[in-house]
């Protein structure tokens, strides 16, 4: 046991041995020898982070659309601050000493370690002055990056802006490589493409002093890595076509979607009021955008996609004729008497002895009659369910034109509008409790339907294609191929027989030439314009004015929707402009200047 107990002692005594040897190493370190110290001053490692170019977007003829420009960051890493006078750093970055102890404390919040972002988007002056200065600073530095710019101050709510991400953001996976002061897309294509615009980040690694002042690369760049900058897009914009649009609508609220039917390429998307994109590049960012945000107009609201809940008006009689003409109810010389005791006309007109000269005319009784027919076919004694049955069969057509249901645009927060159901009526009256005097406004494109301005182009563009649409998208293409993305090459075809739209358009062609659609007429031009006006009933306030066309009525080149808010009657306010735009993007010109003096002059465009 003695034996035991001496080699307890001994094994204690190798303990602490090797303790006071560790003990003496490491105060020999830190104290006596200054050669770590003078290692640590002169190889210190910063890596810095290269970001890559954004992709650029153009249009379809190849203008620019959406640049970079330089800017810079001041980085800071909290560790590597030393004595630092705050007061003296407040003058130099022009900031409040209580809103430089604010940032400081956010990057220590996020990393004492770690570098984040400290004072962003420098201008080239900003930045040679600070920098000049920096070597006082211990722990701060500048990254250069860019910015996004704008040659033109168009299609802003299209194009979409970039911002730095969100902590949210930064905590969901999808984000996973994204780091505190990045810059990502927030909205319109800058988000929907994000994945593709981004690039990909590189790093440098630099040797620095204790005093931030650069040595060198580490190891001679053997671990850098090169930012790879993002795919270019080409969109399917016509620059010249959407400033016009925008030009037009000047101080109206509204939209005006414009497509090419055969591609689905959306040629002008306009959403009145609009901004300039350029408000959301520099470092007033956020009081602009809380200012557009509360807007009484509603600037930031993107009407093209998301106004769903606007009845369209008149022009869902064609989308009725071309129903009713499927399902046999009528044919094109069908007429039914202008009988106002059933619902009221706006105005008189010739009588619709034939279905053209009901849609030339946009006569209410006769579309009534028509939806009463097509949707009471007597597939019921019980006059509720042959109703109930009726509507079934009328939506499931009326829904392959696109209408109730989200296109699929390649921008985000598309709507996908209202299109009355057996279910909905169901729900508000009860089973058995509805019948069609309860939902005759539906007949005439009011009562409990919503459709966007983009839907309203497509139905355009499904008509002008004699039965079909492509899905309308924004990006013609992505990279350097330029190729078309297969995505939007699908055609979508309607429950509706290709014979069925021809006497549809016929009537639309008379609307132009001798109807309500006069003031789109381009007759003058050798270009066959078809068209329908339509007003949208407001509770709110005045009417919504629409005029939907295409054009020319053999091998149509462009869709078009004007949809122009509390202005009244389309004939007026919406087919101006319509036939405007059309001469514009088919002529590459505007002879009708008196025309486009008039539209500009309306008082519909004012807003109070």
């Amino acid at each position: 046991m003695k034996y035991l107990e001496n080699r307890k002692y001994i094994i204690q005594g190798i303990f602490l041995l090797v303790g006071f040897v560790f003990a003496s190493r490491l105060f020999y370190i830190q104290v006596v020898d200054s050669s770590y110290k003078q290692a640590a001053e002169t190889n210190a490692i910063k890596p810095v982070i290269q970001y890559p170019f954004r992709g650029l977007i153009y249009d379809r003829n190849g203008k620019l659309l959406v640049q970079n420009t330089p800017v810079y960051d001041l980085m800071v890493v909290p560790k590597d601050i030393k004595n630092l006078d705050t007061l003296r750093l407040a003058e130099l970055v022009k900031l409040p000493v209580e809103d430089v102890r604010e940032r400081l404390k956010k990057a220590r919040a996020y990393s004492y370690v770690q570098p984040s972002p400290f004072y962003q988007k420098l201008s080239t002056q900003e930045f040679a002055y600070i920098q000049n200065n920096l070597i006082d600073f211990p722990g701060f530095y500048i990254n250069a990056r860019t910015a996004r710019g704008y040659p033109h101050q168009s299609l802003a709510h299209a194009l979409g802006y970039i911002a730095e991400i969100s902590p949210k953001q930064l905590e969901d996976s999808t984000y996973r490589g994204y780091r505190p002061g990045d810059y990502i897309g927030k909205s319109g294509i800058e988000l929907e493409y994000e994945k593709y615009l981004m690039g990909q980040r590189g790093v440098k690694y630099k040797m620095v002093n204790v005093r931030g002042v650069e040595k060198g690369s580490f190891r001679d760049g053997a671990f850098d890595t090169l930012a790879v900058a993002g795919e270019n897009l080409v969109s399917t914009i016509d620059l010249d076509l959407q400033a016009y649009g925008e030009f037009l609508m000047n101080g109206a609220k509204g939209s005006v979607v414009a497509i090419e039917p055969a591609t689905g390429e959306v040629l002008a998307y306009v959403s009145a009021p609009f901004y300039d994109p350029n408000l959301f590049t520099g470092k007033d960012y956020g009081k602009n955008y809380m200012a557009l945000l509360s807007d009484s107009n509603k600037t930031m609201f993107n009407r093209p996609i998301m106004a769903s809940s606007n009845p369209p008006g008149s022009i869902f009689k064609l989308a009725q004729a071309l129903v009713a003409l499927q399902d046999g109810v009528i044919t094109p010389n069908t007429g039914f008497p202008c009988n106002q005791s059933l619902v009221k006309c706006s105005h008189a007109h010739l009588a619709p002895t034939n279905l053209s000269i009901a849609i030339q005319t946009s006569c209410n009784p006769y579309f009534y009659q028509v939806f009463r027919a097509d949707i009471n076919r007597g597939k019921s004694k019980n006059t509720f369910t042959d109703t109930a049955l009726g509507l079934a069969e009328w939506r499931e057509k009326i829904t392959s034109f696109g209408f109730g249901t989200k296109l699929g645009i390649d921008l985000p927060n598309e709507k996908q509008g209202i299109i009355a159901s057996p279910e909905m009526y169901n729900k508000v009256y009860g089973e058995n409790r509805w019948k069609f005097s309860t939902i005759y406004s539906v007949s005439i494109g009011q009562g409990e339907l919503g459709v966007t301005p983009l839907q309203m182009a497509n139905f355009m563009a499904t008509i002008a294609n004699r039965g079909y649409y492509v899905t309308p998208h924004i990006v013609r293409s992505i990279g350097e191929d330029g190729k078309p993305l297969p995505e939007y090459q699908k055609r979508h075809y309607t429950s509706i027989d290709s014979k069925h739209f021809e006497p549809v358009i016929d009537g639309m062609a008379a609307v132009v030439e001798s109807g309500t659609g006069r003031n789109a007429n381009l007759s003058k031009l050798g270009i066959a314009v078809c068209g329908k006006t339509g007003t949208a009933e407001n509770p709110q306030g005045k009417d919504h004015a629409v005029f939907v066309a295409f054009a020319p009525k053999d091998n149509p080149k462009i869709a078009i929707a004007v949809y122009v808010e509390n202005a009244g009657f389309g004939a007026q306010s919406a087919a101006p402009i319509a036939g405007l735009m059309i001469e514009k993007y088919l002529t590459d010109s505007v002879s009708r200047k008196p025309m486009e003096k008039w539209v500009l002059s309306r008082k519909y465009l004012e807003i109070d």
